[in-house]
């Protein structure tokens, strides 16, 4: 997670940004794209608990990565345009009219400070802890979790005294197809330490072919179904002071168990 302020909550549990009549208004665009592109199948919403609670998902499409509005079109169907659903985000979307736009949508820089102020004050929000390391894995590894060792989730939701609800999703790592690890490359750039780019994958789609994610090409309609797991009350599983390397792991178990079930029920890439 990266540097940023806290979001300064209200009492009434949102953001300073958050504007429910934009999210209504723009929900049916991303609901009709969801829907009808990515023919979006979510199941499960109906387990997130009110109240604050971290919702944990794994992360998948690289730089066009539509797993977040998947699972804020599925959140507002089921609780409504009313109730806020806060997404921890790399710092870079914020810049320029990013700030404004993704603020808006409920969107708050990745910093654990951030996050706990969030779910302290009721909010339902949702991180992806692998980020572009997730985002970025190779499309052979698209049914695997990792989140190359990052736990600062669990410390979140155990300071915020909030449930953890996992949450996976298959078909992203198939809107395009990644070549290679890209870590490596990553690194001799530097793009690790400029701008917290932790892989650059030889990507290949549609319409620029072979590029290393910039120009972005356009996903493609693969099926992505996620499923909703239940939640994990950290205490009443693991008591007053858990573990975090224990947490971690029941929680990425539970997640690569989903996604295993999720990778054997789907007869073909793309088509779903």
């Amino acid at each position: 997670m990266s540097e940023g302020e806290p979001p300064e909550v209200s009492a009434k549990g949102s953001t300073p940004g958050w504007d429910p009549e934009w999210v209504a208004r723009v929900m049916p665009v991303l609901r009709a794209v969801a829907k009808n592109y990515f023919r979006s199948e979510v199941r499960g919403m109906d387990k997130v608990p009110d109240g604050g609670v971290l919702l944990v998902s794994n992360h998948s499409g690289g730089i066009t990565a539509y797993d977040v509005p998947l699972i804020a079109v599925a959140f507002a169907d089921e609780f409504g345009a009313d109730r806020p659903l806060c997404t921890l985000a790399h710092d870079l979307i914020f810049l320029g009219a990013g700030d404004t736009i993704f603020s808006k949508f409920g969107f708050l820089k990745a910093h654990p400070r951030n996050a706990v102020a969030a779910l302290r004050d009721g909010l339902a929000t949702l991180v992806f802890p692998g980020g572009v390391w997730d985002a970025m894995r190779p499309t052979s590894e698209s049914t695997t979790i990792d989140f190359n060792g990052q736990k600062g989730y669990v410390r979140t939701a155990v300071e915020a005294g909030v449930p953890i609800v996992p949450i996976v999703t298959i078909g992203g790592q198939e809107t395009q197809l990644f070549l290679n690890d890209g870590a490596g490359l990553a690194k001799a750039l530097r793009l690790d330490k400029l701008m917290r780019a932790t892989r650059a994958p030889l990507i290949l789609g549609f319409p620029f072919g072979l590029t290393f994610g910039v120009p972005p090409n356009l996903p493609l309609p693969s099926k992505m179904v996620t499923q909703v797991l239940d939640p994990i009350d950290i205490t009443a599983e693991f008591g007053e002071n858990p573990d975090v390397d224990a947490v971690d792991e029941l929680v990425r178990t539970r997640m690569q168990d989903a996604l295993d079930e999720l990778a054997r029920n789907r007869r073909f890439p793309i088509i779903g």
